[in-house]
Parts: C-alpha cells; sequence; structure tokens
C-alpha cells in the first residue's frame, strides 16, 4: 500500500510540475520578442538573411532565457553567427501553438491542400538548392558536391511526401452480412522530432514532411552545432503557406529542449535519430511520460561484404561511399569490410590506390574535395583516440591515420587490415573516416561476423552472382541490404534499423506509419 501511495503522489508532484511549466510558456506567448536576421557569406560568395530566433508559430523569435548558441564552421574552427538557445517555456509555447494548429483545420482539411504547400515548399527549396547546399557545407563541414547530392534527395522526398498525403486511406473489411467494417487512418496529433548534426536538412526533411502530410504538428530539435539550414527551412515554411504553429523549429540543448519534447504530456509521438544510448533514454521518457509513439534511428557498425567473384572496378568506389562519404558520419557507413581470401590480396593494394589517389580532403568548397571536416571538436577528438587504440591493439595501417593541417577539423580516411573481431575499432561505432578490413572463407563464417553485432543498420554485398545477393540478403540482420552500391538512398525506399540500431523507417510509405494511427469502425445492419 506504501509503495501505491508514493507511485501516486510522485504522479500528482510530476502532474504540478508540468503545470507550472506550461503556465509559464503560456505567459510566454503573450510577451515574445521578434529576433534579429543577421546577413552572412558562404565561402562561396553567397550573401544571404540567415535567421537566429526559434521558429515557433510562424514567427522567429527570441528565446526564453536569452541564451545563445554559438554557431562554428567545421573547416576553420571559427565563429559563424550565435542563434538564441530554447527553454522549457519555449517547448512548452511552441507546444501550445502546434496543438491548436492541429485542431484547427489542418488535421482535417483536403489532404491536396497539404499536398499543395509541400510541393510549393519543394520548389522553393529547388530554386535556392545552392545556397542551401552552401549552407549546409558551411554549417556542417561536408564537401559541397555531397551537400549538393542531400538538397537534391530532400527536393525529391517532399514531393513523395505530397504524394502520399491523399493517399493514406483506410481499408474495407468482409465479415459477411450483417456488418459493415472500415478503417481509418488519422494524424497522431503534435509530434516532436530530434535530429543530429550529421545531415541536418536531410533529417529534417525525413521527420518533418511526413509528419505533416498526415496532418499532423510538429516541433523539431535541430543539433546545436548545426542549426542554420533548419532556420532557413523554417523561413521556406512560412514563404510555402504552410499555416502557423504547423511547423516549428527550436534549437537548444537536450536537457531543455530534447527532454521537455520527450516527456510533454501534449506531444503524442517522438522520432529521434542519434546515438544508440541517448535513443534508449529517449524510449524510456516517452513511455512513462504518456506512452508516445516513438521512432528510433540510432548507431550502426556495418559489414560490407566483398566476395571472390565482385568487380573491382566498380568495388572499390562503392567501399569509398560505403565509409568515406561525408567523412564517415553516417550511422550506416560500412565500417567493417569483409574480403573473401580469393581476392583479399588483391584488393588491398587496389583499395589503398583507389583511396589515395581519389579521396582529396580540405576546405568543403574545393570542388574537387571528396572530404570535408568533421563536424566538431568533440567529434574529431574521438576518431583520433579510436585511431590510437586501434594502433595499440596491433592493427595494420593501410593508410592514413592522421590529421590533415593545423587549422580545422579534417582526418585522412584511415583503412586498418589484420585485425581480429575483439578489436575495439571492430566493435564501436567510431563515426568516421575509419574502416577495418577483414578476411573470410565462406558465406557462412562472413554471415557470422557481420551479424556478431548489437546494431543492425545498413549492410552491403559485392558480388556478381545474382544467387549470393539473394541468399546472403536474406541472412543479413540488417535494415537495410545495398547490392552492388552502398550509402545509396531514394525517397520510395524505407531506411530503418533493427536490433540497437532502433526501430521505425524513414522514407517511403513506411514512413507513415507512425504518424497516424488506425480507427476501426463495425456496424451492424439490421
Amino acid at each position: 500500500m506504501t509503495a501505491v501511495c508514493f507511485r501516486n503522489a510522485s504522479s500528482v508532484l510530476s502532474m504540478a510540475k508540468n503545470a507550472r511549466s506550461l503556465a509559464l510558456g503560456t505567459r510566454y506567448a503573450s510577451s515574445r520578442v521578434k529576433a534579429d536576421f543577421v546577413k552572412l557569406t558562404t565561402p562561396n560568395g553567397f550573401t544571404y538573411e540567415q535567421p537566429t530566433g526559434l521558429f515557433i508559430n510562424n514567427e522567429f523569435v527570441k528565446a526564453h532565457g536569452g541564451e545563445t548558441i554559438l554557431v562554428e564552421d567545421p573547416a576553420t574552427a571559427k565563429k559563424i553567427v550565435e542563434v538564441q538557445s530554447g527553454t522549457k517555456e519555449d517547448v512548452n509555447y511552441a507546444v501550445d501553438c502546434a496543438e491548436k494548429a492541429f485542431k484547427s483545420s489542418w488535421s482535417t482539411c483536403d489532404p491536396k491542400e497539404r499536398s499543395r504547400v509541400l510541393l510549393k515548399l519543394a520548389d522553393l527549396v529547388e530554386q535556392r538548392k545552392e545556397l542551401i547546399a552552401s549552407i549546409e557545407s558551411m554549417d556542417n563541414g561536408k564537401a559541397l558536391r555531397l551537400a549538393r547530392g542531400d538538397v537534391g534527395i530532400v527536393i525529391d522526398f517532399l514531393r513523395s511526401s505530397a504524394g502520399y498525403a491523399d493517399k493514406l486511406d483506410g481499408r474495407a473489411i468482409n465479415t459477411g452480412d450483417g456488418y459493415v467494417n472500415y478503417t481509418i487512418r488519422e494524424p497522431v496529433g503534435v509530434c516532436g522530432q530530434i535530429i543530429p548534426w550529421n545531415f541536418p536538412l536531410m533529417m529534417l526533411s525525413w521527420k518533418i514532411a511526413p509528419a505533416i502530410a498526415a496532418g499532423n504538428t510538429v516541433i523539431l530539435k535541430p543539433a546545436s552545432p548545426t542549426p542554420l539550414n533548419a532556420l532557413y527551412f523554417a523561413s521556406l515554411c512560412k514563404e510555402a503557406g504552410i499555416p502557423a504553429g504547423v511547423v516549428n523549429i527550436i534549437p537548444g540543448p537536450g536537457r531543455a529542449v530534447g527532454e521537455t519534447l520527450t516527456t510533454h504530456p501534449k506531444i503524442r509521438k517522438i522520432a529521434f535519430t542519434g546515438s544508440t544510448g541517448t535513443g534508449k533514454g529517449i524510449a524510456i521518457k516517452a513511455a512513462e511520460s504518456n506512452l508516445k509513439k516513438v521512432t528510433l534511428e540510432l548507431g550502426g557498425k556495418s559489414a560490407h561484404l566483398v566476395f571472390n567473384d565482385a568487380n573491382l572496378e566498380k568495388t572499390l568506389p562503392n567501399l569509398v561511399n560505403g565509409i568515406f562519404l561525408n567523412a564517415g558520419q553516417i550511422c550506416s557507413s560500412g565500417s567493417r569490410i569483409y574480403v573473401q581470401e580469393g581476392i583479399y590480396d588483391k584488393l588491398l593494394p587496389a583499395f589503398k590506390k583507389y583511396v589515395e589517389e581519389n579521396i582529396s580532403v580540405g576546405s568543403p568548397f574545393v570542388e574537387s574535395n571528396f572530404q570535408g571536416a568533421i563536424n566538431n571538436k568533440m567529434q574529431f577528438d574521438t576518431i583520433m583516440n579510436y585511431i590510437a587504440i586501434g594502433k595499440e591493439e596491433g592493427a595494420k595501417v593501410l593508410t592514413g591515420g592522421k590529421r590533415v593541417g593545423e587549422e580545422g577539423y579534417f582526418i585522412r580516411p584511415t583503412i586498418f587490415y589484420d585485425v581480429n573481431e575483439d578489436m575495439r575499432i571492430v566493435k564501436e561505432e567510431i563515426f568516421g573516416p575509419v574502416v577495418t578490413i577483414s578476411k573470410f572463407k565462406d558465406i557462412d563464417e562472413v554471415v557470422a561476423m557481420a551479424n556478431d553485432s548489437e546494431f543492425g543498420l545498413g549492410a552491403g554485398i559485392e558480388t556478381e552472382n545474382v544467387s549470393t545477393a539473394l541468399k546472403v540478403s536474406k541472412m543479413l540482420k540488417a535494415g537495410t541490404v545495398w547490392v552492388n552500391t552502398y550509402n545509396d538512398f531514394h525517397a520510395s525506399v524505407p531506411f530503418g534499423g533493427c536490433k540497437q540500431s532502433g526501430y521505425g523507417s524513414e522514407m517511403g510509405i513506411e514512413a507513415f506509419e507512425s504518424y497516424t494511427s488506425v480507427k476501426a469502425v463495425r456496424i451492424k445492419i439490421e
């Protein structure tokens, strides 16, 4: 009996805290101050007006606490600008605005209207795609040509989501005479969304587009190191005619903005992309608060399998895209390469030569550079520490293993070989341009090694044999298996993980499952 009373007391205390916090958010609504736009010039010469405020209810406003986030250029480690840093009170106000928008016509309007504004938003992104790609490179540190590819995926996905807006139908169910049965797909309500710094714009679109296409409203927290394109995108949302309160974007620390989104009683769904450890905490808090729907896209340590019959000319660029694209800062990176023994001795020197001749590292705005900067100093230090660990563990360095230059956060593509499966560099996610190469004999051995991981996000297969591709694809425990390609995304193809890489899907029709709920209607006919 005592335990029950204690839980009830805790629940009452929690409700009281939420009530006080919500009241603060309501009071803040009447005293918000508009935030400034700052004129910035990207390193390749685009001058534009950068929003610096929180985007709430179609306005850029100053944070309740008046604190800011310093945004730096990873290529130079120098300041770009400061933006407003949100608080719990800001989130509460945004939730009120989002709930009001949801309960108005947004969730019940003709889906073609939601489709129309998403298509308009895609057009606006396309019209400014070179500027947006430049902002992404400046803010994130990735090579400009990669950023252009990201923007292209964003445009395609916005249009794809718009196409689904009026197709989220239910179904008729035949249970014999006497009844009419059907289902309805309905939006879940206000959605909280938290994205990482490695693909700021792409992850934003993967979260926002299906949510609002289905009739939900959203509050999104961008990663603190990379808020610039999220805020610029917000300005385009308003220009496209998305109503006030439907899209809200609040940069800020996880302990304030992220945790409030996760535990808020009026938020019905939380989507998170980031580390496995943080994702576990979010799942627990979301369940304890109000049993929110949750989707998690978490860490990875993906295996890339190269069989004896692989075409080396095609395989080498696939291996590079698998691990060195975006400087290895991709959750699905093929950071464990397994090479069949018949081709192992041939592949090693060929891979070394290909990497050294084709991957130039440096300023994201030099068109010939394949790899730009690591996004932030903390991640740079983490990667360099793992490189040191690999050397201490006895792994051999085929190429790389060093930083590039003294300014900014650049690391040479690094390949370890003659590794064993117990090494930390084989087991743990490094999230950088570091890959290990191991040898295998047959399918059963390599599948066992590939699946011997707590992660299950991506995997790759290089083979000219269709039977091998189909058999091994079925055996691998991964959310996505690429065959004779890698990190190759399409708006219609779902992306997500299994095991400790999370659950739920981004993109494709599958993305809408977590942003809708199914209602069954059963009518008895007299």
